[in-house]
């Protein structure tokens, strides 16, 4: 008897010691928060894992480990930590299911345990995952636990709106806010006056994750605000889709531009969506250096985005720039290869792509067979002409004065000093990754500048070309048109005969006119002589009236 009570005594004092050491690891842990410094909440980060470490599901340590990630804009840690919540990861397709180390996120919640089979058959012999049941079962004895746990809702849309999953957390947020609201409305039944007024003292917020404010905003209204900044960068982001669906290139131009253009930043994941979605209407509209340089700036702010690495493979192929070509291609197949070697997409779960798994094999044999191609031309000497006019996107046999608006225009948007701007207007899930974004940005964006200028002298050349020939033909036109006056002012003017009156002058007029009258009296006095012959008078008509007569 004494050794069971000594054995439950030393029970009873291993949980009295765990449970006594969890409350001071909370304790000290929210005495570090109070500060708002960013050393004490990380102290703070270590002492909830401790915490964790002795009592895992223990909610008030998990909702203080994820508010002070959340504070520290340690964003991806929110979401890895609180995953099983992301409403897209249950509408994704479970291509990477084939995977051991991934097989456990993308097959959650997709298994319904009891449901009929379709086909009628047994569903008795129906798989699933052991491990998905356990994450069920647990899940509801948290939530039924603590409120609903609509902490993990309000934080974890906070740290998708930064990581750029704009649709998860509106509907994140959207649902926090109703949980609480119907917290708050079960709870105000039983309340007074009094405890209204306490509680509109002590509402601040817990953890910002943007700077404090001059008066620091309560939870509810800084959700309302990152709510309604969501909308409305969904809103430009539909209506600018729609427009590139419909062929409207230009007015789906000016709607992300807006979005990249704000002047309240955007989240870093959002904003290369943006810009690969902007190089997409670019690149239909004709643009080809426009589309090239926000390819530039999506793979700058995400190294890995396959779409942004085949659209400018694409471009820079249209416009027979092939070793460039080559070098994306050979990227994407050393990425796809990567792909195929860990079984999984790159990232972590919640990461978006825009291919699935299953389509990478046959996606690496295209490719393959394209940088044979591209290297059989390259062999064959296809690298000098490059398509400089579609380049600078003016028509061929364009003025100087064209060449030059499109030189200046391009210039002001891809210098390099200049190309590396849309860094401030972009929200970073991680702070580190500043530098490296920058130097990515710088890079490409020089190859570019010296791919516009190539472009600018090589069209000003053919122009200036063209120029001189048509001043060498004017001037030759100019000669042979002045020789031929000179050679008509030397000969004299044909007459014409033909279907014309002849013009005589005055003079000749006169002497036509009596001669006529000449002809007519010497008739009529042989006319006389004549009758005089008849009439008996046989004299003879003087000599110098027969000779007018004649």
């Amino acid at each position: 008897m004494a050794v069971s009570s000594t054995i439950n005594g030393d029970k009873k004092h291993w949980w009295f010691t765990h449970r006594k050491l969890v409350d001071k690891y909370i304790k000290d842990a929210r005495t570090l928060i109070a500060t708002e410094d960013q050393n004490d909440v990380a102290s703070a980060v270590h002492l909830l894992n401790a915490a964790l470490a002795l009592s895992p599901r223990l909610e008030t340590a998990l909702e203080l480990k994820a508010r002070s990630l959340l504070f520290l804009r340690r964003f991806k840690d929110v979401a890895d930590m609180l995953q099983d919540y992301i409403p897209s990861l249950d509408d994704e397709d479970s291509d990477g299911s084939s995977s051991s180390s991934s097989s456990g996120h993308l097959s959650r919640d997709r298994v319904k345990l009891l449901s009929d089979a379709p086909d009628g058959r047994d569903p008795s012999f129906k798989c699933f995952s052991v491990s998905d049941l356990k994450k069920k079962v647990m899940a509801g004895l948290c939530k039924n636990g603590d409120k609903d746990g609509q902490w993990r809702y309000i934080v974890l849309g906070q740290a998708c709106c930064h990581l750029g999953l704009m649709e998860d957390a509106m509907v994140l947020l959207q649902t926090g806010k109703r949980l609480a609201s119907a917290e708050f409305r079960r709870r105000s039944i039983c309340w007074s006056e009094d405890s209204f007024s306490l509680l509109s003292e002590n509402s601040s917020s817990v953890a910002s994750a943007a700077s404090p404010p001059r008066h620091p905003l309560t939870e509810a209204e800084s959700v309302s605000h990152l709510l309604a900044h969501i909308k409305l960068l969904l809103r430009r982001r539909t209506a600018a889709l729609a427009a590139l669906d419909a062929g409207l290139y230009s007015e789906s131009i000016r709607h992300f531009s807006k979005i990249v253009d704000g002047r309240r930043p955007a989240p870093q994941g959002f904003l290369a969506e943006c810009y690969m979605h902007r190089a997409t209407a670019y690149r239909a509209a004709g643009r080809i250096a426009e589309a090239i340089g926000d390819c530039n700036k999506t793979l700058a702010l995400k190294p890995s985005c396959i779409q942004a690495l085949e659209t400018r493979a694409s471009l820079l192929e249209s416009i027979r720039c092939f070793p460039d070509s080559l070098h994306d291609l050979e990227h994407l197949k050393l990425l796809y290869n990567t792909i195929l070697r860990d079984r999984k997409l790159p990232g972590p779960p919640w990461k978006r792509h825009n291919v699935k798994y299953r389509e990478i094999p046959g996606k690496l044999c295209v490719l393959t067979t394209q940088i044979q191609k591209l290297k059989q031309k390259i062999a064959n000497g296809e690298t000098g002409n490059v398509d400089h006019y579609g380049l600078m996107g003016v028509r061929r046999g364009c003025t100087r004065s064209e060449l030059n608006r499109a030189h200046l225009l391009l210039c002001l948007r891809h210098k390099p000093d200049k190309a590396t701007s849309f860094i401030e207007r972009c929200e970073f899930s991680d702070q580190d990754a500043v530098d490296a974004v920058r130097d990515r940005a710088k890079m490409t964006s020089l190859l570019l500048y010296r791919l516009i200028q190539k472009g600018y002298s090589t069209v000003m050349a053919n122009i200036t070309e063209e120029e001189a020939a048509e001043k060498q033909r004017k001037k030759a036109t100019a000669a042979a048109q002045a020789q031929k006056a000179t050679q008509n002012a030397e000969e004299p003017k044909p007459v014409e005969k033909t279907g014309s009156v002849k013009r005589t002058c005055p003079a000749e007029t006169k002497t036509a006119n009596s001669n006529a009258y000449q002809g007519v009296f010497c008739r009529d006095l042989a006319a006389v002589g004549n009758l005089l012959s008849r009439a008996g008078f046989n004299h003879p008509i003087p000599v110098k009236y027969e000779a007018l007569s004649c």
